[in-house]
């Protein structure tokens, strides 16, 4: 993950790359621009408003044409709070769109990505591509937009208006504007890099947190809770004194602000008071100035910090458009798109049905992160309905052949044959569409029974859903929720235990009626009384189908049409389970150990020792 502290340089600050994704908005963004601009007018314009009634009404000592005066004041008025409202309700409302809008960019642009992706980058790098790069492309395009056009052309529209008043006195207050910008850069650079430190340690504090939270079972076993709150206490204590230090930093710059506000105070009226007292100027036009003089550090101190912030906000930027400009290095050619549709306008009309035949022909791969060739010059074919196992030890790379199959990677050499066709002349969502993949690590979403289930088959009935739980044997996980099938799961099915997940991520697949069936490992991580339902389902569901079965327990794959043996990512033996055992080869070896350890296990749990 990319360091906060990162830096870029792109042109006009990166505004250019974002474009495309916010021209929608450009009318609004005009409208809020003009209506700033009534807002910063009407501000330069009350202090000429003062200058009038000093110099007509009070210094003359008469009201004629007060009303009229008050009346477009008050005109004013309107239109400068007009002006601010809607700068302001358009801001916000430009903020919130662009925000939603690069989200949903951004994650469907994700759907569309293969796994090599996720593999590679990890998921706090992404969340932050998603929630936080986002949200500062949104700050952007709305308030730092309205903050520099407001403080920009205010600060543009009080130079006009002094130099056309008075040019000598406009100079004297123009020689502290230098002197002004290298104090707020000085300030604001040493700002920007105590705010860094202190996101950087509030991020470190949180994770702190949540491994103090989710860790409490580790840390009371280790007996490390003394160590734990010390660090804590530590971290909190540095972030109190990085606080503290930033506040007085921060105090700091705010009365050099005062001082240089003052000075430049100090200066109109030196100036200018001679200047009124040898008639050349009248009291209301000193005022004018005055009132200039006040308030134009401010402004002109806001714009360092919205150009610093703009700087910032390139790495935001840079990322952001990564992202977007990210290939999928398994992508559905346009003649298939225009076919097939894609990932979110599929074209189902045209989709033929799967029968389930595959073959790999002459197939060479190795993964896009790795080196060495995984499968070289692979031929195998699956006819409709085979029962093919995949097995080895541990990291062996069992998945390698079910991934080609699902196209989640594509070969570097070679062809895998669907139904005697290319897999790649036919859209990927047609092809997962028809494979159902139970995973060793059951994840299910927030939500109830019912709704998880019906990710499989959006259209099913109630009837269809129950029936596909009978089938795996779930019903006892059913019957003992409160509410059925509108129980809630939890946040990662995390209110249901590992094999009741297996047994509902087995009925969702079962739900969609795949022609591929892939089981990856999926009974390694359950008890073996959920093991024998899910077995006794697998012999039932399998049939007419063609499944894929990546296996730990070898007990489980002894029927198998086929059995591939993995080692060091490369296939050295298939076969039946007893052509295989006849060889006496890795796959002998591995159920002999497999089959001696479990012997060993029972043995030990029946010993009368144990009783």
């Amino acid at each position: 993950m990319e360091e906060e502290n990162e830096y870029v340089s792109l042109p006009f600050f990166g505004i250019p790359k974002i474009l495309p994704y916010i021209k929608k908005y450009t009318w609004s963004i005009v409208a809020m621009l003009i209506a700033v601009l009534l807002g910063s007018a009407m501000d330069i314009i009350f202090p000429l408003f003062n200058r009038y009634a000093i110099d007509n009404f009070i210094g003359k000592g008469t009201v004629k044409g007060l009303g009229v005066f008050v009346l477009l004041y008050v005109l004013a008025l309107l239109v400068q709070n007009a002006g601010n409202f809607v700068s302001a309700y358009l801001s916000a409302r430009n903020e919130i769109a662009v925000d939603r809008d690069m989200r949903n960019y951004s994650f469907a642009h994700l759907q569309t990505l293969s796994f090599s992706y996720f593999n590679q980058n990890n998921v706090g790098y992404i969340h932050a591509r998603v929630m936080s790069d986002t949200g500062r492309i949104g700050e952007i395009v709305s308030w730092n937009l309205l903050d520099l056009s407001w403080n920009t052309l205010y600060v543009v529209g009080v130079y006009v208006v002094m130099f056309s008043i008075n040019v000598k006195l406009t100079l004297f207050v123009s020689v502290l504007v230098p002197i002004s910008l290298a104090l707020f850069a000085f300030f604001e650079k040493k700002l920007v890099f105590l705010n860094r430190k202190q996101r950087t340690l509030n991020s470190k504090i949180t994770g702190d947190f949540n491994e103090g939270i989710t860790g409490a079972k580790t840390i009371k076993t280790l007996v490390v809770e003394e160590t734990i709150n010390n660090d804590f206490m530590k971290d909190t204590d540095d972030m109190r004194r990085l606080t503290v230090h930033t506040t007085h930093f921060s105090a700091l710059f705010s009365a050099t602000i005062s001082l240089i506000s003052a000075v430049a105070l100090s200066l109109v009226l030196w100036q200018g008071g001679h200047l009124t007292m040898d008639g050349v100027m009248m009291i209301g036009t000193l005022s004018v100035f005055m009132s200039y003089a006040q308030g134009i550090m401010d402004p002109i101190q806001q714009i360092v910090g919205d150009i610093s912030y703009l700087i910032q906000c390139q790495v935001n930027i840079e990322r952001f458009t990564n992202l977007m400009n990210t290939e999928s290095d398994v992508a559905d050619s346009p003649e298939v798109v225009e076919k097939y549709g894609d990932t979110f306008n599929p074209k189902k009309e045209n989709w033929e049905s799967l029968k389930g035949n595959v073959e790999f022909k002459d197939v060479s791969f190795k993964y896009p992160d790795g080196d060495e060739m995984v499968l070289s010059h692979f031929n195998l074919k699956v006819p409709e309905g085979t029962n093919v196992a995949i097995v080895g030890e541990t990291g062996a790379g069992k998945s390698t052949l079910v991934n080609l199959v699902c196209r989640f990677f594509e070969p570097v050499e070679g062809e895998v044959l669907i139904d005697g066709r290319n897999a790649k002349e036919r859209s990927q969502l047609w092809l997962h569409s028809n494979i159902g993949y139970v995973l060793q690590t059951p994840h299910l979403f927030s939500g109830t029974v019912r709704e998880n289930l019906k990710y499989g088959n959006p259209d099913a009935s109630d009837e269809e859903i129950m029936q596909a739980i009978r089938l795996v044997d779930a019903e006892s996980v059913i019957e003992k929720m409160d509410k059925g099938l509108d129980s809630e799961v939890g946040e990662g099915g995390d209110l249901l235990s590992t094999g009741e997940k297996q047994l509902l991520s087995f009925a969702r697949a079962i739900l969609a009626d795949p022609r591929i069936l892939v089981l990856d490992e999926a009974t390694s991580s359950i008890d073996t009384v959920t093991e024998k339902r899910i077995q006794d389902a697998i012999g039932k569901v399998i049939k007419g189908r063609t499944s894929f079965m990546i296996a730990h327990r070898l007990s489980t794959v002894v029927d198998a049409d086929v059995i591939l043996v993995v080692r060091d990512g490369k296939i050295i033996e298939q076969g039946k389970h007893a052509e295989l055992m006849k060889k006496k080869g890795y796959y002998y070896e591995l159920f002999t150990r497999q089959f001696q350890d479990s012997a060993t296990e029972k043995a030990y749990s029946d010993s009368p020792a144990l009783q």
